[in-house]
């Protein structure tokens, strides 16, 4: 179907893409689930082949074996800082990426055009459905989106004026939900269609470009310094939750702290080697814990809550248990997708 490349191993297709002819994209790898089609798979096919002239650079400098071990000597250090503020003020910095990351897609979409169709009736080459099965996929992740609200709490426990975090939530909120729909939105719609599908798209939307790509190499070096800024950060929530309830204490001592964090990038380690797949993880995550934080526990405190007050009702009884319920089959309908 198109040309090799192969500094990914991967097809690419021959067609340029976009306005101007200068936008190319590949699939990177095949999708071959039961939910969809003989002809997206083929569209969708990965090519391996003998090459071995960047095998040498590929051996130290691989996705999955041994760049997740160079980040553990960058990764570690950082999350045995101690202090709450220089976590908050460290993740300043990854909003530079952010808005690298708005400007690239929004070039890449002026480039590549928009293709689209929604007319079911006669559908055409860029048809897109409105409804598909697979939809439990974006319920966990938007489930997960629930459960942070766990790491808030604890994150704006620190803010010096009190009063003000109604109004600074709402706003994170806002432009987190803007960020996710800008970037989401465009991405989808501009990728081109045929004659790859839109089943192609990755959870990491870059790795649908060439490595040869300058400005989506940038993005790819901006998106690890992000990371980089955020991981400390979550490190710290996690440690303030489970040091809190264990010792009651945040920091026991640096030996306590390090075992901690030895086993959080343990964990990030392991997965980015062995299931790096972070959509998946992210929507059996959500499903997971925004099952006993989102739906169960809630319910349940909330109806005991009613109950000791003699004021619980059966329509009480029966919503909450519908919220239960929807809880559970989401975390359901993530093994089969």
């Amino acid at each position: 179907m198109g040309r090799k490349n192969h500094a990914n191993n991967v097809s690419t297709s021959d067609s340029e893409f976009g306005t101007n002819g200068s936008e190319r994209v590949i699939c990177p790898y095949p999708k071959t689930n039961p939910g969809r089609n003989d002809t997206m798979s083929t569209l969708c096919q990965i090519t391996i082949g003998n090459d071995t002239s960047g095998s040498s650079f590929e051996h130290y400098w691989s996705k999955t074996n041994t760049i997740p071990l160079y980040l553990i000597i960058l990764l570690l250090p950082l999350l045995c800082f101690r202090s709450a503020s220089f976590f908050a003020r460290f993740t300043f910095f990854g909003t530079i990426s952010v808005v690298y990351l708005i400007v690239l897609v929004t070039i890449k979409a002026a480039h590549l055009g928009f293709h689209l169709e929604f007319h079911w009736l006669d559908p055409s080459q860029f048809y897109v459905p409105e409804f598909r099965l697979l939809f439990p996929q974006l319920t966990g992740v938007l489930t997960l989106a629930f459960f942070i609200h766990n790491c808030i709490i604890t994150l704006m426990k620190s803010n010096k004026k009190q009063e003000n975090n109604v109004r600074d939530l709402s706003l994170a909120y806002l432009l987190v939900g803007g960020t996710y729909m800008y970037v989401g939105v465009l991405i989808f719609a501009a990728f081109p269609s045929p004659p790859l599908s839109k089943d192609c798209i990755e959870p990491n939307f870059l790795d649908n470009f060439s490595s040869s790509d300058v400005l989506v190499f940038v993005a790819r070096v901006c998106l690890l310094f992000q990371m980089i800024t955020v991981y400390p950060l979550l490190g710290y929530l996690v440690r303030v939750q489970i040091m809190g309830q264990l010792f009651g204490n945040h920091y026991p001592s640096f030996l306590h702290i390090l075992v901690l964090n030895i086993a959080i990038v343990g964990a990030g380690v392991l997965m980015a080697m062995f299931y790096p797949n972070i959509g998946s993880i992210i929507r059996f995550s959500g499903a997971i814990c925004g099952l006993a934080l989102v739906f169960l526990l809630p319910a349940l405190v909330h109806m005991i809550s009613l109950k000791q007050q003699g004021k619980l009702t059966w329509l009480s009884v029966v919503f909450h248990s519908f919220l239960i319920l929807l809880g559970v089959a989401n975390l359901l309908a993530q093994f089969f997708m």
